[in-house]
C-alpha cells in the first residue's frame, strides 16, 4: 500500500444496533502504524448504590457528528502522527455489559494512540450532544453534559 493509498481518515457513526470492537479496530488499522488503542465504554449495572437495569442514549445527530468531527480536527492539531481515528456511539437502549462507545486510534507508536483515545472520549462526554438516560430498578434518571456549550447556552 502506497502513502497515498493510507491517508487519515475518521470514520464517525452514531447507530442503534449493537456495536463491534472488531468492526472499530480493523477501521484504523494501518500498515504505517504500529499501535492501535481503543476505548470500549460499556453499561455497567450500578451507580451511587442504585441498580442499573439499562441505559437509553439520545442524540441531536446532526450536531453529535459535527462535534465529533471537530474533536477529531483537535486530536490531529495534538497528535500529527495519529493516523485514522473511530468514533462509534450507540443510541436507543444500552443493555448491561454491552458497549455505548467505542472509540479508536492508530498511530506509529502507542503514546500517541492512547493520549488520543483518552482526549477523544474526554471531550465527548464534556461536549457532545448525546444524552444518557439510566433506568434504575424503581425509577430513572437523565445525565446531562454538564460542560457544553449547547446544554448551557438558554441558562
Amino acid at each position: 500500500m502506497e502513502e497515498s493509498e493510507d491517508v487519515p481518515k475518521d470514520f464517525i457513526k452514531l447507530k442503534f444496533e449493537k456495536l463491534s470492537v472488531d468492526e472499530v479496530s480493523e477501521l484504523v488499522v494501518s500498515p504505517y502504524c504500529g499501535a492501535v488503542s481503543l476505548f470500549i465504554g460499556t453499561t455497567r449495572n450500578n451507580f451511587e448504590g442504585k441498580k442499573v437495569i439499562r441505559l437509553e442514549y439520545e442524540a441531536y445527530t446532526s450536531m453529535a457528528e459535527t462535534e465529533i468531527k471537530k474533536i477529531c480536527r483537535d486530536v490531529r492539531q495534538k497528535w500529527p502522527s495519529v493516523k485514522h481515528i473511530a468514533v462509534h456511539h450507540r443510541l436507543g437502549v444500552v443493555p448491561i455489559t454491552e458497549a455505548s462507545v467505542i472509540i479508536a486510534a492508530s498511530s506509529p507508536h502507542r503514546a500517541e494512540s492512547l493520549e488520543a483515545v483518552m482526549y477523544c472520549i474526554n471531550t465527548l462526554k464534556a461536549s457532545v450532544p448525546i444524552w444518557k438516560k439510566e433506568i434504575y430498578e424503581d425509577e430513572y434518571s437523565w445525565k446531562e453534559n454538564k460542560e457544553c456549550f449547547w446544554a448551557n447556552s438558554e441558562k
